[in-house]
């Protein structure tokens, strides 16, 4: 009987449950598998990035701390050893240092707006911690790092010294060409190098989540592969 089924093309008969020779549809070979290509698509996800955001939020901290501390151990310095003393010349026409009390923003800007730069100052700093949370960017790490490390060390000017809590005068000593150039410090210079970092950023058109804008018919393209590996 078997030769007769295999002879005429029938399928031959098996144990009870077995579908091997089954063409139906209950058969194991079309159940979809966990992991099997018809449910990738369901399950993939991209890339987590807590990762780089995180190696990102740490490099602004440490950028930051350090800015912060600089400036701050440097006007105690100074405030200490040379204010209300001639300048300390290091190179003749060139640097040198002479502490003044400046009530105004970074460069002597504004010295009639103090509680409002000061009130300016903290709006920056809650702006900067605000736009962290989406950082993933290398680049405007370093220059959100900048600019909250020297808004800090100005506003601590700002609150604690005086004449007064929210108007407190900051603590200038940095000369270049002397009689030529506004008197700053370190805060302002990390103001300012961030500032023009931030400037050249956005036109270059890298954004804080780590994509750039290339002004094409997708709008944003992924940043370099370095961001997520950095």
């Amino acid at each position: 009987m078997r030769g007769l089924q295999a002879a005429g093309g029938a399928p031959l008969s098996g144990a009870p449950g077995d579908d091997a020779g089954s063409g139906g549809t209950g058969g194991t070979d079309d159940v979809t598998r966990p992991g099997a290509p018809g449910e990738t698509t369901a399950r993939e996800t991209p890339p987590s990035a807590g990762g780089p955001a995180r190696r990102r939020l740490g490099l602004l901290a440490i950028i930051a701390v350090v800015i912060y501390l600089s400036d701050l151990a440097s006007k105690i310095l100074v405030v200490e050893t040379i204010e209300d003393r001639p300048p300390v010349v290091l190179i003749d026409g060139l640097l040198q240092f002479r502490v003044i009390r400046n009530p105004g923003a970074a460069f002597s800007i504004g010295t009639g707006l103090t509680l409002v730069l000061t009130l300016i100052a903290i709006g920056v700093v809650i702006a900067i911690l605000r736009t962290a949370k989406n950082l993933r960017s290398l680049p405007w790490a370093v220059t959100l790092g900048l600019l909250l490390g020297g808004a800090l060390g100005n506003l601590t000017d700002r609150i604690f010294r005086s004449p007064g809590v929210l108007e407190g005068h900051v603590v200038d000593f940095v000369e270049v060409f002397p009689g030529h150039f506004p008197i700053f410090n370190v805060a302002d210079s990390s103001i300012v190098c961030g500032g023009i970092l931030a400037v050249f950023l956005a036109w270059r058109g890298y954004q804080i989540d780590g994509t750039r804008d290339t002004g094409g018919s997708k709008g944003k393209s992924a940043a370099a592969k370095d961001e997520d590996n950095g």
